[in-house]
C-alpha cells in the first residue's frame, strides 16, 4: 500500500530557496565568474597605480599637468577605496587583485604620513599663517597668534590696513619683529639681519632674519609667500611664476652662510609638486617628518592641500600640527623644533 508522505507547511518553499541560495552562492565563487567579471575595473585600477607610481614622469609641458596631479596627489586614494566597493559590488577576483597595485603604491607615498610622528624634547616652537588680505578680524586673529604660545611666528599677506593692528596686538607677546613688503616676523627672540629676499616678483613677498635662540645659537628663518596658482581650462595649472620664484627662494636658502635654517610660509605648493624642488630637496618637511596625518591647510572651510610649509635643514623637527581657524581663509601651522 503507497504511504503519502505529508510536509510542513513552507518546508518545500524554505528547501527551494535554501538551493537558490546555495546555487547563489556557488555562481559567485565559479572562477569562470570571479575572474571574467570586472575587467575594466581591474583595467582602472592598474592605470591608477601606475598614474601614482609614475607621477613624477607625468611632462609639465601641457598646463603643468604633472605639478597639478602631484598637488592633490594623496586624494586619489580615494580613487582606491571606491574602485574597491565596485570590484565587491561585482564581485570580481579579477579587479580584487588588480587593486594590490595602487593600493601598495598609495601606502608606500603616504602610508607613513597617517601615524603620528610627534616627540618631546623641543626648545623652540613656530608657528606660520597666511591671514587673508580679506580677513574680516585680524585682531581676532592676533589674539589667535599670541594663544598659540609660539616663540617665532611669521604672517604672510600682511596688508597696509591690517598691519598696524597686527603690529598692536603683537608687540607685548613679541618684542622683536620685522616686516619687508606684505610678510613679516615676530619673535620673543632676538633678530638680526633682517632683510628683503628678491624672489623674482617686482615687490616684496618674502624675507630672511637671524633668530638668537635660548642657547645663543644663530638660525636663519626665511618667510616667503611665493605667487599663486590657477587652474584654467584654456592654460591649465598657470604656475610659472610660483615656479621661477622657487627657484629664487631656493638659491637664496643654499647660499645662506647659517647652517641652521627654518622656512616658513605659503608656497602654493605642496612637497609632492616637482617644480618646488629647488626648495624641498635641500629640507625637511615638519609636518612630514614629526607630524599627525596630511595637515592639509588650505582651503580652512575644507582643507584638501597642504599648501603652507615649515621647513627646516640642520635642525631636527619634533611635532607639527595644525592650528584651530581663524578669519583666514587659510589654516595657521605650528612646529616644535630642537635647536
Amino acid at each position: 500500500m503507497a504511504q503519502a508522505y505529508m510536509t510542513e507547511p513552507g518546508q518545500g518553499r524554505g528547501s527551494q530557496r535554501a538551493g537558490s541560495r546555495a546555487g547563489r552562492l556557488r555562481n559567485w565563487w565559479r572562477p569562470e565568474g570571479m575572474w571574467r567579471r570586472g575587467i575594466v575595473l581591474a583595467v582602472l585600477a592598474l592605470l591608477l597605480g601606475l598614474v601614482m607610481f609614475l607621477h613624477a614622469r607625468i611632462p609639465n609641458d601641457v598646463g603643468n599637468l604633472g605639478s597639478l596631479l602631484e598637488t592633490f596627489l594623496p586624494w586619489l586614494g580615494l580613487g582606491v577605496l571606491l574602485l574597491l566597493v565596485l570590484a565587491v559590488l561585482r564581485r570580481s577576483a579579477t579587479a580584487l587583485v588588480a587593486l594590490v597595485l595602487p593600493a601598495a603604491v598609495w601606502l608606500n607615498l603616504f602610508g607613513g604620513q597617517v601615524t603620528d610622528k610627534a616627540g618631546a624634547g623641543g626648545n623652540l616652537t613656530v608657528v606660520t599663517h597666511n591671514v587673508n588680505a580679506d580677513n574680516p578680524d585680524p585682531a581676532a586673529t592676533a589674539h589667535d597668534i599670541v594663544n598659540s604660545k609660539a616663540d617665532v611666528v611669521a604672517l604672510e599677506e600682511l596688508t597696509g590696513t591690517a598691519l598696524p593692528t597686527y603690529k598692536q596686538e603683537l608687540a607685548k607677546a613679541y618684542p622683536y619683529h620685522t616686516v619687508q613688503g606684505t610678510v613679516g616676523l615676530w619673535s620673543k627672540r632676538p633678530l638680526t639681519d633682517a632683510g628683503p629676499v628678491d624672489i623674482k616678483m617686482g615687490w616684496t613677498r618674502a624675507l630672511r632674519a637671524t633668530v638668537t635662540a635660548a642657547d645663543g645659537q644663530k638660525v636663519a628663518v626665511f618667510v616667503a609667500h611665493l605667487p599663486s596658482v590657477r587652474v584654467k581650462v584654456e592654460a591649465g595649472f598657470t604656475a610659472g611664476q610660483r615656479d621661477g620664484s622657487a627657484k629664487a627662494l631656493g638659491e637664496a636658502i643654499a647660499a645662506d652662510p647659517v647652517k641652521k635654517v627654518i622656512l616658513l610660509g605659503d608656497l602654493n605648493g605642496t612637497m609632492n609638486d616637482r617644480s618646488l624642488a629647488p626648495v624641498t630637496s635641500q629640507m625637511r618637511s615638519a609636518q612630514g617628518a614629526a607630524g599627525d596625518g596630511f595637515g592639509f591647510s588650505w582651503p580652512a572651510a575644507f582643507p584638501m592641500a597642504r599648501i603652507d610649509q615649515i621647513m627646516m635643514k640642520g635642525i631636527d623637527p619634533v611635532a607639527a600640527w595644525s592650528l584651530e581657524a581663524t578669519g583666514s581663509d587659510h589654516l595657521p601651522l605650528a612646529a616644535s623644533v630642537k635647536i
